[in-house]
């Protein structure tokens, strides 16, 4: 309420009950009816009404004014301005002629505040206010920017708007910057962001070098207050049409359903066509069934290369593998309960049949945390699982040179294939002695593996599958390691450095672990990290070291909001990929006062092996994966008998919340070679976002062995792969005025551009235009080029080909 006499007069009424205040210059009283004449004032409850001159009556609560007409206040934030008008206080009807209003904005002398998350403005001839939430507003404009001169706008012979709902319009044309640009028989604007209601959205259109010429349009429903759906379709005039579909469901905060899917019908391409058409659903659901906690993530791909060919984002496109499981859990006391079923696929090339699918159906899991051997200093846990599985594989080719006088051989595989459905039943107990004396941590440890397979493998060697037989298997182990932790190294410096207190810690440890009995692992069928146990006897030996600072200042950090979807390394949507990289630019809000962080962390570890062939589970010349090299390291290095394993390095920077460096590093001593480096950086300052990332593959040497009736060679070629990614932008999608990004992928083996995306958006107060272009080479399968953009309306929609998934920002 403003600081003026007559308000003050109001407010001090109100405190007494009386709800309606009168003030003006001159009053005449006749009964009930009162007349005003300047500088006329009316409170009554949230309402105020100005005017040069007026005629009120105290009984119907009916005011009849004219001059500057002026009408604030109610339970939208009503702003009202006339020519002249009438209003009942009492029913909150009313009408109003030349008509400027606003409904959800709150004035404070030059500040406007937002009391709706839809706020609007109108104008109007002729307005009618029918009651508190509802307005006929007659030859006149709706629109939600700035006004007096709006950006965009609606004219209409009549717009209904129900506050709280939608604003209906009838017999409209769109203007931009006054233009006329479109004209509507009937539209709808949202009034309140929080109610849903079904009809056609905002059409999308544009243009690609492989897709041709698109135009597409979808349908919303809202089934009702937790369900909805969205149904469209797009064509292409190149290659023919596609659908789209999004089913969503939120019954309670803790529970919810989306189903996706993804079709085109393709004409094909060349000569003859090649058609790359297929379909693309994808499920995920969570939720709670008699204190169980159920999570559902399907996928559903039809081939390779129907998604090499249509997906648009360039790292979903080249990711191979499908994944779809399922599962219920339970916790109780420290007992786990789950039951579990996957299907993965990981597609070897875009031929029909060139897939791996390995299945867990159905998979019942039991084990518990460590708990306490009655009152001996023992502890013990347990690790169950009861598994059906199944694997295919189809033949795979391979292309090696003979001899050099002779050419080339084409080596094929066997297919392979185990039974429908083969059982395995996994039992791994264990008991440990933790001890603690002087600071010193040391943890004997004993594990019994007892695993019963209805399947066994014979038959495998070099490049050959071998053959799944139905003639049951137990593989019985017994595993027991100690591992010993050196009381930590710290110091706390006593100057402080850029503003901040520094601790740097070193924790040290080495571990010795013993297996055996794994003397058939050869016949083991593989389907998981299960199968992969071995033979050995091995040390472990490896530092942490951490440097944390903490800030003298109560100062807090920049918490400005970045480009989320810029951060190198950071997650894909929709698809977990190989360089997914969990990145703190994502945090929180930031600390109000002094935070230690953990500024730099670097954890070095390697392996020396004593059983140099692991029990003789080796197979010369194949990259040969087990539980003790991929607990060291994702990057499959064994290929001979060795003692030294490859020295990794994990080297993590983070100075602060918008800073993050990584660097990861596996160095083969043996060979000389690094195996695997990825170095990432990603750096963020003011509205300027930028990212960086080298990713560098040496997969070890694979021998072939090819002979022929003269001659037989050996050859090894190690595979490299170098793939480079930059990201720079500035803004961000809400920022007014001009935000742009870009970003690029190179692969540094091939000397090949994969992948140039680029997106400018210049924001008004109540629209946005945003134009992107994209060129990616997938492949022989793709080499596109496409402009997009979308014209977007402030609580509206948007028009145009930009979908929200493919955005940089």
């Amino acid at each position: 309420m403003e600081d003026t006499p007559c308000a003050r007069a109001a407010a001090a009424q109100q405190e007494e009950g009386r709800v309606e205040t009168i003030c003006a210059i001159q009053q005449e009283e006749q009964g009930a009816v009162y007349k005003l004449h300047g500088a006329v004032e009316i409170y009554y409850g949230s309402y105020i009404l100005r005017a040069d001159e007026a005629t009120y009556n105290s009984d119907s609560k009916e005011a009849t004014a004219e001059g500057h007409f002026a009408l604030d206040g109610g339970p939208n934030d009503d702003h009202i301005r006339a020519s002249h008008g009438t209003y009942n206080f009492d029913l909150e009807t009313g009408k109003f002629y030349d008509v400027r209003g606003t409904t959800g904005l709150r004035f404070r002398q030059n500040r406007v505040i937002l009391t709706s998350t839809s706020p609007f403005a109108f104008t109007g001839k002729r307005v009618e206010k029918t009651s508190e939430d509802h307005y006929l507003v007659y030859d006149g404009t709706i629109t939600t920017c700035e006004v007096p001169h709006p950006k965009w706008q609606f004219e209409a012979r009549e717009v209904s708007v129900e506050v709280g709902g939608n604003a209906k319009i009838y017999r409209s044309t769109f203007l931009l910057h006054g233009l006329p640009m479109l004209w509507f028989p009937y539209a709808t604007h949202p009034v309140e962001k929080e109610l849903r209601q079904s009809g056609f959205l905002m059409p999308s259109v544009g243009h690609s070098s492989t897709y041709g010429y698109t135009v597409g349009e979808a349908y919303y429903w809202a089934i009702n207050r937790t369900m909805d759906a969205t149904i469209g379709g797009e064509y292409m005039s190149l290659r023919g049409g596609s659908q789209r579909g999004e089913f969503r469901m939120r019954p309670s905060e803790t529970s919810y359903v989306d189903l996706n899917y993804f079709g085109v019908i393709d004409r094909g391409i060349g000569t003859p066509p090649l058609k790359e058409g297929g379909e693309n659903a994808r499920l995920n659901a969570a939720g709670h069934i008699d204190g169980f906690r159920a999570v559902t993530n399907v996928d559903y791909l039809t081939s390779f290369l129907f998604r090499l060919a249509f997906n648009e984002v360039f790292s979903q496109a080249v990711y191979s593998e499908v994944e779809s499981n399922g599962f219920l859990s339970k916790s109780t006391n420290g007992y786990n309960l789950n039951g579990f079923a996957e299907r993965y696929q990981n597609f070897l090339s875009t031929t029909p049949g060139q897939v791996i699918t390995i299945l867990h159906t159905p998979s019942i899991d039991t084990s518990s945390v460590e708990q306490p051997l009655g009152h001996s200093p023992f502890y013990w846990s347990f690790d169950e699982s009861a598994t059906g599985l199944s694997r295919s594989e189809p033949s795979q080719c391979s292309v090696f040179a003979a001899h050099v006088t002779i050419g080339t051989e084409q080596s094929c595989t066997q297919p392979f294939r185990t039974a429908n459905l083969l059982g395995r039943f996994d039992l791994n107990p264990e008991i440990s002695l933790p001890l603690l004396f002087g600071g010193w941590s040391l943890r004997p440890e004993l594990t019994l593996h007892e695993t019963y397979y209805t399947q066994r493998l014979i038959g495998e060697s070099g490049s050959d599958p071998g053959m799944a037989v139905s003639d049951a298997i137990n593989r019985r182990a017994l595993e027991t390691a100690i591992e010993l932790r050196p009381p930590p190294l710290e110091k706390v410096f006593d100057k402080q450095f850029m503003g901040r207190k520094w601790k740097h810690v070193i924790e040290p440890k080495v571990t010795y672990r013993y297996v055996t009995g794994v003397n058939n692992y050869q016949n083991i069928l593989k389907f998981d990290e299960r199968d992969i146990l071995s033979d050995t006897s091995e040390v472990e030996y490896g530092f942490v070291t951490r440097l944390y600072a903490k800030p003298t200042s109560d100062k807090p950090e920049n918490c400005e909001p970045v480009m989320k979807a810029l951060i190198v390394g950071g997650a894909v949507p929709e698809t977990s990929i190989p360089w997914q990289h969990i990145n703190p630019l994502a945090n929180g809000p930031c600390e109000p006062g002094p935070s230690t962080r953990e500024v730099l962390t670097w954890e070095v570890g390697q392996k020396y092996f004593l059983d140099a062939d692991f029990g003789g589970a080796i197979i010369p010349g194949q990259r040969n994966v087990f539980t003790t090299t991929i607990d060291l390291t994702g990057i499959a290095f064994v290929t001979e008998p060795r003692h030294l394993s490859p020295l990794v390095s994990r080297l993590r920077v983070e100075t602060s919340a918008h800073t993050d460096a990584e660097w990861d590093l596996d160095y083969d001593f043996q060979t000389n070679t690094t195996n695997a480096s990825t170095l990432l950086g990603n750096y963020h300052i003011g509205q300027v976002t930028i990212g960086g990332g080298d990713a560098f593959l040496q997969i070890p040497v694979q021998t072939v062995t090819s002979s022929t009736s003269s001659t037989s060679a050996t050859t090894a070629q190690p595979e490299i792969f170098n793939q480079f990614r930059f990201a720079l932008g500035y803004g961000s999608l809400s920022k007014r005025g001009f935000s742009a990004a870009s970003s690029f992928g190179f692969d540094a083996e091939a000397k090949q551009l994969q992948f140039v995306s680029a997106q400018a958006t210049y924001n008004w107060d109540c629209c946005g235009m945003t134009i992107g272009y994209r060129t990616y080479t997938v492949a022989n399968v793709r080499n596109e080029n496409l402009l997009v953009f979308t014209f977007t309306l402030s609580n509206i929609g948007s028009f145009g080909s930009l979908r929200q998934q493919d955005r940089l920002y």
